[in-house]
């Protein structure tokens, strides 16, 4: 069973040791922090399932990096229990209003940060149902979504997106950098949502490197290009220069053989009811998948849209 992930924030080393050793007592995994700046650098590579913060730190301070965290899509889900001095009143108002989801005051009773610790967990738990790495809506989501909007006969358009050569980049450049590259797409869906798309779309993430947008088929176009056109404009940053230079990694394929890997692209596959009427859930999926597949069978990034009537 995995270990549940919290980050513990303080610039004091004391309260940090203290922290440590209440939380010993629970099989957490635990990540520490002394400052604003590494905490949010922190929750975005190390996707903690809850932050321990105290409201007084180094800057961004930790009214500010709560504030940070719940306006990020992909982080406002994170549990934060926010630290405030023995009898501040106005720290505890003031991180409660910047989003924190509980307070305790220093010193702390260990039994009862444990206790609220694991009621914040279970709570998040059965609240949220996400994917751990992207926080983005999961396939229950996902399914209830198109299910409402087959329900009210709406018009819709369903991209489904795939990286291409994404294995062999996790197994070339690890696991890290892999989950890196799945949270900065989903970070780009969120942005193009922001900038071109509309608050009625749908993001999810389907699980690995499988995405789903859900928009209309009068926006889909352009939602399609500013999404290959982020994905391509970012895609170097996944890589070192000489893999850059070269255009391609050296990888091993399922044999163990050595061989030339395209570098990343995105496939989508667009499924609307624009030109036809599609009434089961199955029908959605089944023409995704053979969209998907006619797209990465071309080099690069692109995307195939259902124009059959």
């Amino acid at each position: 069973m995995r270990k549940q992930k919290i980050l513990i924030v303080d610039d004091d080393p004391d309260i940090l040791d203290i922290l440590k050793l209440t939380l010993s007592e629970e099989d957490y995994e635990i990540t520490e922090a002394q400052d604003g700046e590494t905490t949010l650098r922190l929750i975005k590579t190390k996707a903690p399932d809850l932050v321990i913060l105290d409201y007084k730190i180094p800057p961004p301070d930790g009214r500010e990096v709560c504030r940070q965290i719940k306006k990020d899509l992909l982080l406002q889900h994170l549990p934060i229990i926010m630290l405030t001095a023995k009898g501040d009143i106005i720290d505890k108002v003031e991180g409660l209003d910047a989003g924190a989801d509980d307070y305790i005051v220093k010193p702390f009773e260990p039994k009862e940060l444990l206790a609220r610790i694991r009621m914040i967990l279970r709570r998040t738990e059965r609240d949220l149902e996400a994917n751990p790495l992207t926080r983005l809506p999961g396939n229950v989501s996902i399914l209830n979504e198109l299910s409402n909007r087959l329900e009210k006969n709406e018009l819709f358009a369903v991209c489904y997106l795939d990286l291409d050569k994404f294995k062999a980049y996790n197994d070339k450049c690890g696991f890290e950098h892999g989950d890196e590259v799945i949270r900065e797409t989903a970070r780009i869906l969120i942005k193009v949502r922001e900038g071109v798309g509309s608050s009625n779309d749908f993001i999810g993430h389907i699980g690995g490197d499988d995405f789903v947008y859900i928009t209309t088929p009068d926006v889909v176009d352009r939602i399609c290009n500013k999404i290959i056109i982020d994905f391509d404009r970012v895609m170097p940053s996944f890589y070192n220069e000489e893999d850059m230079n070269r255009g391609f990694i050296i990888a091993k394929d399922r044999k163990g053989k050595e061989t030339k890997t395209p570098l990343l692209s995105v496939s989508i596959g667009v499924v609307t009811n624009l030109h036809r009427k599609i009434s089961h859930l199955a029908e959605i999926g089944e023409i995704g998948a053979e969209l998907k597949a006619y797209a990465k069978q071309k080099e690069g990034s692109n995307y195939i849209k259902d124009k059959r009537r």
